[in-house]
């Protein structure tokens, strides 16, 4: 890596925007580290900001849009974001992207992280970039024993040109001044080698950073419960309001049904691992309608209420809020999730999902749907009132579990990548 050398990182979402994160993190820990700015397209970039990294563009260049980033998933949010204006904001930041052109030399680069959106802001610029591709992959299509089954003509397309990565999206990736390509697994990389592109394969940077920090809640108990086998399982409603909100009234008609079937059967701990941006009272408040009592009042000052663990208790059952999503994930047994990134990193970890369609914007049926191709045999797509009689089936069928647990870090990788991502892009340049 060269001695000054600047580097620009565009990012769509605020998954992406954690993603590239732990890559620009990871650069900035080598020799000579790079003059990083980051152009975040979807929020206000405070994940960037957070960690010290300047956002690069006019503050124009820079806004929240109403649709939260799932402007492509239905014709309703474009319109909201259209309104709220999209047009005058894409135009700013492409001016941005023109900018930080004008004033890079040779060997600095563009870091696009997401979609196709910032591949293509990236290849706008006229400067080199890389991609790491968080959104696509080949499993939606196909896994290793072929091709799925294919509905839609969306999917057939797909299928047709033989990747999930669509000819003008190959297309911006085979430029000569895109200089290296990072899939999300190698499923995808093997696929997109074939037509001599660039891509390396060095595992998915969303498994960086879960470690444990040793927040334990395994010894809880309900009364008379004493003999029976703990089962833990953590509940993903989402990190966006309001739909977060509905979604966890999804999740609480499971967990009253699983009470109801099994709690006979098994000492019930539901770990909810809570996004700070989530409001803590319309969920206390959700629970009580069904039937949940407080068991451990919390600080009644506002901000450590917010961030504190809270112990609701039920008859044969016990749920934990907590905002400690890396020890939930370690901890849990399997998931009942409405969530994007963080029912992919469950899965990573090797451990069965469960998972329910929403009203969106994020978890629409179709999206439930094609979370379960991507994940493959790590999710079930089911309903309340069939899951206990799934997670029964489950967890009395060893070699199922063994599959699920190979079959999860396959599809996700090892921990690691961000660093040899940032390896790789230090030998680019």
């Amino acid at each position: 890596m060269k001695l000054g050398m600047k580097l620009l990182c565009i990012s769509n979402g605020h998954g992406e925007d954690a993603i590239a994160l732990r890559i620009l993190q990871a650069l900035q820990q080598q020799p000579h580290p790079p003059e990083i700015v980051a152009l975040p397209i979807v929020g206000e970039g405070h994940l960037y900001r957070q960690q010290g990294i300047p956002i690069w563009g006019a503050a124009e260049a820079v806004q929240a849009m109403p649709s939260g980033g799932f402007v492509y998933m239905d014709g309703r949010e474009l319109l909201r974001d259209l309104r709220g204006g999209l047009l005058r904001l894409t135009l700013a930041q492409l001016k941005a992207v023109r900018q930080w052109r004008s004033v890079a030399q040779p060997g600095d680069l563009i870091l696009a992280v997401g979609d196709i959106v910032p591949l293509l802001y990236a290849w706008w610029s006229g400067a080199d970039y890389a991609f790491v591709g968080t959104a696509k992959s080949d499993y939606y299509l196909r896994d290793e024993q072929g091709w799925l089954p294919r509905h839609s003509w969306q999917e057939r397309l797909e299928s047709w040109s033989g990747s999930d990565y669509l000819p003008w999206e190959r297309w911006l990736m085979g430029r000569p001044r895109s200089k290296a390509i990072f899939p999300r697994d190698s499923l995808t990389v093997a696929g997109l080698k074939r037509w001599k592109l660039p891509a390396f394969d060095l595992g998915n940077p969303m498994m960086d950073g879960l470690e444990a920090t040793g927040q334990s809640w395994t010894g809880l108990r309900s009364p008379g419960t004493a003999d029976l086998p703990q089962l833990s399982l953590l509940l993903l409603p989402g990190s966006r309001p309001p739909e977060a909100y509905n979604n966890w009234q999804i999740l609480l008609q499971s967990v009253s049904a699983l009470i109801a079937a099994l709690g006979n059967r098994y000492q019930l701990l539901f770990l909810a691992a809570i996004a700070p941006q989530l409001e803590r009272q319309p969920l206390q408040q959700a629970l009580e309608a069904y039937g949940w009592r407080l068991a451990e009042a919390v600080s009644p000052n506002a901000a450590d209420w917010q961030a504190a663990d809270q112990q609701f208790e039920q008859y044969r059952g016990r749920l934990i809020i907590t905002s400690a999503f890396n020890d939930c994930l370690h901890q849990a047994d399997l998931a009942l999730a409405m969530a994007g990134t963080a029912t992919e990193q469950f899965v990573g970890l090797g451990k069965p999902v469960f998972s329910f369609a929403g009203a969106g914007p994020q978890l629409t049926p179709r999206f439930a749907e094609a979370q379960t191709r991507l994940l493959g045999a790590s999710v079930t797509l089911t309903e309340p009132a069939q899951l206990a009689s799934a997670v029964d089936l489950l967890l009395n069928d060893p070699d199922r579990l063994q599959l699920i647990q190979a079959n999860g870090k396959q599809r996700m990788g090892s921990p690691g990548a961000a660093a040899r991502i940032a390896a790789c892009l230090r030998q680019l340049t």
